[in-house]
């Protein structure tokens, strides 16, 4: 699968859509076929602080539980709602299924994230090809 070139990912496997101070932020297609099919999201509340490189949140599948990192700091401006009775929208579209937007505190930040090539590079080599 080709992933997005307007978005930025981590080596956690988030992706990251910025538009301004905001950054939509969800999982990977790599990190939901990872888990298989996911039963349940655990989203922070509207309004919590989050920092860069700390959980946020969980994604649950019938395989395990993951935690979800945050690739920014700033304050959580939404959270999609539709998640949490339609958890398996992400297993059905991963890069259209976005789980928080968050105010950005430093869009500095955002230079540090891979780009599409870079990720891909980066699952071939976390699988060892």
């Amino acid at each position: 699968m080709g992933y997005p070139n307007e978005l930025k990912y981590t080596r956690e496997h988030e992706w990251v859509k910025a538009d301004g101070k905001t950054a939509t932020v969800g999982i990977t297609n790599y990190a939901q076929e990872q888990l298989g099919d996911i039963v349940f999201v655990e989203l922070p509340k509207v309004g919590a602080e989050v920092s860069k490189g700390t959980s946020f949140g969980t994604v649950e599948s019938v395989k395990s539980v993951s935690e979800i990192f945050a690739p920014v700091t700033g304050k959580v401006a939404a959270i999609n709602e539709a998640l949490a009775t339609a958890p398996e929208k992400i297993n059905n579209d991963a890069h259209g299924s976005w789980m928080i937007r968050i105010e950005v505190k430093d869009p500095a930040e955002l230079n540090g994230l891979l780009s599409a090539a870079d990720y891909e590079k980066f699952i071939a080599e976390e699988q060892g090809k």
